[in-house]
């Protein structure tokens, strides 16, 4: 999801309360897990939409598999078009946390009968068995008919009605950019088990996690609607609108039924609307991309989603060639009406925004998510920072290059809004789970930033190019699965030869912060020291009375290793002493801590002398 609240937004609403070895080895695969495994469902799905009414019918066919070695006597399903009903948990607590998104607020408490979202299950059977279950908010609980075996497979059939809401966050009807249909989260989706058990959050605000199996999905519609979204369609022929590849063979009817099909994915979103153009463009050995916009729209706008076309495919390179290729035949940019947000094989965006604001600040993101979080998916509810922070590294870094930005530091803006927040006495910790932050602020920031300081750090720690080859084995080794951040850590530690456990704990585990300083200088004798608890290796400039200078390095001793470097090393400092003091070839004149900037001092006045 494209970060909503950038640096001086959080200045104002935060407050609102308040006054291995020198030389890493070139390749390192990491081992596969004997004791991973994850569940596994596949989705076949009748929808008849009503598109006067906003109302549709479904039949869902689900084929369970139950790969973990624990008996199920319940399963759950998500209903999250339930949120948008008043009373409800996501309205409730956004007319109660101290900063609401402003794009919710008190609206859906002032929605109508004819205007909220609902997924009303009228029957649900296992393996031809009625089964008993209730609707508690956004969950279905189920109580199974027999209890699932290890190893073993079952088949589900509901039959369910279900309204679209008017669109107030991400999914819903005619939102403030005239969109019909954004259909995300839209049908009954199984909720995930793993290692931790069932994930039965509900739907308040933040994002998703979800079970890997394959979707077949039927959608019959209005034959005006052009629909954009995740799968591959099956019968382009009879349906048109831009998807054909041969004789139009368009049945005489009012509706016409859309057939996708979607192989390992997580998720399935679409969008319709009787106004979209529809435009494709083919990456070079990858995936072909389709554009969906209002043809409605001024010229202005409508020019900036042409302009757009070919810089998207540089993205979509530059993702491919820095983290690892995309695997779909397909990726869908799509108008949906409402910020940004990522989902299975495309995304939804705002689309009338500048060239800019389209590209650089919102497609650049989405894109990066479909790397992480829907290839390496991680429990969004859990590890927000894992994919939003990852997705903004990326992105900073993607823009700086396609646009020729120059930027030094591409990721500077994230550094300052971490030491903001650290400084702000509003952090919690990044184990927070997503719903649970005291400001929709302090999480957008630790999510986005802070998660995008992580990585970029780590690079600082391990050596940069340790850290590009972590991410590419991360993504080989986690693609398709369920990593979590200590799977993540454990790739860079096979990569780099260094122990890094100490990095994941303090810096996303606890709100311990980074701050060194330059005690003293007298004559060859530098003393530096450790005031912040978080302990760091330490990159030193000192500049001689001769105005020659020297670089140092001084590695931590817990990571019982170093980072390649050219600079002179010095011995291990032990974070247990709070002081360090080495010697010089000659005398000093100054010296600065990490003159780069790439380490997360929160207090960068001291670290110079």
């Amino acid at each position: 999801m494209k970060r909503l609240f950038l640096y001086t937004l959080c200045l104002t609403v935060l407050f609102i309360s308040c006054k291995g070895t020198s030389q890493a080895p070139s390749k390192v695969l990491v081992s596969e897990n004997p004791y991973y495994w994850q569940q596994h469902v596949d989705y076949k799905m009748d929808i008849d939409v009503d598109v006067n009414t906003y109302q549709y019918k479904g039949k869902q066919q689900l084929v369970y598999t139950n790969n973990s070695p624990d008996v199920l006597h319940r399963v759950f399903y998500h209903l999250y078009f339930n949120a948008f009903q008043p009373d409800s948990e996501m309205d409730v607590r956004s007319r109660t946390i101290p900063d609401p998104d402003r794009r919710v607020k008190d609206r859906i408490s002032k929605l109508q009968p004819n205007e909220i979202g609902y997924i009303k299950v009228n029957s649900l059977k296992q393996n031809g068995t009625e089964v008993t279950h209730k609707t508690i908010g956004t969950i279905l609980e189920v109580n199974l008919a027999k209890s699932i075996q290890p190893g073993e497979s079952v088949a589900f059939d509901m039959l369910f009605d279900a309204q679209i809401p008017v669109q107030i966050r991400r999914s819903g009807r005619n939102n403030s950019e005239g969109i019909a249909l954004s259909m995300a989260q839209w049908y009954p989706k199984l909720a995930e088990y793993d290692v931790d058990g069932w994930h039965t959050d509900p739907y308040i605000a933040r994002e998703f996690y979800g079970v890997w199996g394959d979707f077949d999905v039927k959608i019959t519609i209005d034959k005006n609607y052009t629909i954009g979204g995740t799968g591959y369609l099956q019968n382009p022929n009879e349906i048109g609108h831009g998807y054909e590849t041969g004789k139009l063979n368009v049945p005489k009817t009012d509706k016409l039924t859309w057939h996708f099909k979607a192989p390992n994915v997580h998720d399935f979103t679409w969008a319709a609307d009787p106004d979209y153009t529809h435009d494709t463009l083919q990456v070079p050995n990858g995936p072909l991309l389709h554009f969906f916009y209002k043809s409605t729209m001024p010229q202005n706008k409508l020019d900036n989603w042409k302009k757009i076309q070919p810089k998207a495919v540089e993205f979509m390179q530059y993702f491919s060639n820095h983290i690892g290729d995309y695997p779909y035949e397909q990726y869908s940019i799509i108008q949906g009406g409402d910020g940004g947000m990522e989902y299975a094989m495309c995304t939804l965006l705002l689309g009338e925004g500048t060239y800019e604001g389209i590209i650089k600040g919102v497609i650049s993101h989405e894109m990066a998510h479909t790397w992480f979080q829907f290839l390496l998916a991680t429990n969004e509810s859990k590890h927000p920072w894992m994919d939003e922070g990852f997705a903004t590294y990326v992105e900073y870094n993607a823009v700086n290059t396609i646009f020729n930005e120059g930027k030094v530091h591409p990721l500077e803006e994230a550094y300052d809004n971490y030491i903001y927040l650290a400084k702000s006495g509003r952090e919690q910790p990044q184990t927070t789970q997503a719903d649970r932050y005291n400001y929709n602020a302090a999480y957008s920031i630790s999510s986005y930033y802070k998660g995008a300081v992580f990585l970029a750090q780590l690079g600082y720690v391990m050596g940069e190019d340790a850290l590009q080859e972590t991410i590419k084995t991360y993504f080989k080794e986690w693609s398709f699965k369920h990593p979590n951040p200590n799977d993540f850590i454990r790739v860079a530690e096979k990569v780099s030869w260094l122990e890094l456990d100490w990095y994941l704990t303090d810096f996303a585990q606890t709100t311990n912060t980074i701050d060194y300083g330059v005690k003293s200088m007298e004559g060859n004798t530098v003393t530096l020291e450790r005031i912040g608890l978080m302990p760091m290796p330490i990159d030193v400039t000192v500049t001689y009375t001769d105005d020659s200078t020297e670089d140092f390095y001084i590695p931590l001793r817990m990571m019982r290793g170093e980072k390649p470097t050219t600079a002179t090393k010095k011995t291990d400092w032990a974070w247990a002493y709070p002081t360090y003091s080495f010697e010089t070839k000659k005398a000093v004149k100054s010296v600065v801590i990490d003159p780069k900037n790439l380490m997360a001092d929160i207090n960068r006045e001291n670290n110079k002398k």
